[in-house]
């Protein structure tokens, strides 16, 4: 077994999740898609000058006085 088959199997074991071999199958080609985006965004350069996207950062709403 490969180690995302076993995270998958891990992972579902912790939530409590009962997942089906072909729900494990899509899980895994999921994991290999997501894998393939990951590598492509790798490739691209960056240096000192590039920043991050906007962090959203929640603020406490103001109330009525």
């Amino acid at each position: 077994m490969d180690s995302q088959a076993a995270y998958v199997d891990a992972a579902a074991a912790v939530l409590g999740l009962k997942i089906t071999a072909e729900q494990k199958a899509a899980v895994l080609r999921f994991f290999g898609l997501a894998a393939g985006m990951a590598a492509q965004v790798m490739t691209l350069p960056l240096d000192a000058a590039d920043e991050s996207g906007s962090v959203f950062l929640p603020v406490e709403p103001e109330r009525p006085a």
